[in-house]
């Protein structure tokens, strides 16, 4: 008897071990299911320009070579802006960047066109890296909601969001011809709305400050696109380089106003991308900064998404530019926060965002008028809008 007990016991203990190791082989695969396929990829791109400011650059397949087994997915649009070649201003010397002459930027509506078409040269396989975003419309334009309906009209099953648009941006605001663009012009509330409506991705350009900052703690256009950002709470949306540019540098509380953002309720649809050469500088420079940083980040770790804002690159080191450029800041990042601003937070937004935009094409699509005269029945915010907004 007493053999058998013991026989019993030891039983129930080698039950109990398998369990556990069992138990914990079921916690591994559920982390190794979060980062699947992931172990080699550096990040996805959020931001990404294939063409430049004169419609030049990289072709689809060569880029997705370039990006080898190190990037697995890419938001990938033009520039929505030409950049004109003006023979009495600029003689022979073709400008191909906004920097290169004095001479106007304008609209360049064909942009979405050609990368829908460079995208559907791709296999089904190859498609699945990137995500197209719409962007040559005029913000400052009534009829921008219907050039966007239009292109998904054209191009169904393409595209997942819209930008990057510019509305305050240092040195090519002032070069755009036509209307200056503007953060309290229901022009763009309409596309807002229109893109909160569809379920696509808003990536906006706007930067927090003028050139020249502004005297006192508000920067010059942090609290208008505060409001339009809280009036559109269904629209996904990104804010560029978090409102920083070339010239217009974080002030002393930059980080204390993405975090107004971050920590209020009313804006857990708005996300911000880490993007640029020229803004990692303000965060990489010195260790203070970058550690201050990186403690936002692994404070608030799905809202921040890295982005490239690669224009046309030709090679692989200047793709690999910004993502190298920001290295003090991922060796500052908790593994959470590292994989969620690398790769994750990408996965889920766009993920969302594509599955809303099919689903409103296999629905809306038909009842579009076939001469897309539709912007009376877009959806306009009735709290922004006054009747003298609408008249035309």
């Amino acid at each position: 008897m007493l053999y058998l007990k013991r026989y019993k016991l030891s039983l129930v203990a080698f039950l109990f071990s398998i369990l556990f190791v069992i138990s914990l082989s079921f916690s591994a695969i559920g982390k190794e299911d979060l980062t699947q396929g992931t172990s080699q990829i550096l990040f996805n791109d959020s931001h990404f320009h294939l063409t430049n400011y004169i419609q030049k650059g990289i072709k689809i397949r060569d880029f997705l070579n370039l990006l080898g087994n190190k990037v697995n997915r890419v938001a990938i649009f033009g520039i929505p802006l030409q950049q004109k070649w003006d023979y009495f201003v600029d003689g022979k010397r073709a400008p191909d960047y906004y920097l290169l002459s004095d001479t106007e930027l304008y609209y360049y509506s064909l942009v979405d066109a050609m990368i829908a078409q460079e995208y559907l040269k791709l296999s089904p396989e190859q498609q699945k890296h990137f995500d197209p975003m719409i962007t040559g419309f005029n913000p400052t334009d009534m009829y921008a909601t219907a050039h966007i309906i239009r292109v998904l009209k054209m191009y169904p099953g393409v595209f997942s969001g819209i930008g990057e648009f510019t509305i305050h941006k240092e040195f090519v605001s002032d070069k755009v011809g036509g209307h200056t663009a503007s953060l309290t012009n229901p022009a763009l509330d309409r596309v807002f709305a229109l893109a909160g409506d569809i379920g696509l991705v808003t990536l906006i350009h706007c930067d927090i400050d003028t050139v020249r900052p502004i005297t006192g703690d508000r920067p010059a256009y942090f609290d208008n696109l505060k409001t339009l950002f809280k009036n559109h709470p269904k629209t996904s949306i990104i804010w560029a380089h978090n409102g920083l540019g070339r010239i217009v540098a974080p002030r002393g509380n930059h980080l204390n106003l993405l975090e107004e953002i971050l920590k209020d309720p009313d804006y857990q649809h708005v996300n911000f991308d880490i993007s640029w050469d020229e803004v990692a500088k303000y965060f990489v420079k010195e260790p203070e900064a970058t550690r201050a940083f990186a403690n936002l980040l692994n404070k608030y770790p799905d809202r921040f998404l890295f982005g490239t804002d690669s224009v046309a690159p030709k090679n692989e080191a200047a793709y690999f530019k910004t993502y190298n450029d920001y290295k003090p800041l991922w060796d500052l990042l908790n593994e959470e926060a590292s994989f969620k601003v690398r790769i994750g937070n990408y996965q889920r937004i766009f993920d969302e965002a594509n599955s809303r935009v099919r689903a409103w094409e296999k629905d809306q699509m038909d009842n579009v008028d076939s001469k897309l005269e539709i912007q009376q029945s877009l959806p306009i915010p009735k709290a922004v809008f006054s009747s003298k907004h609408l008249a035309s």
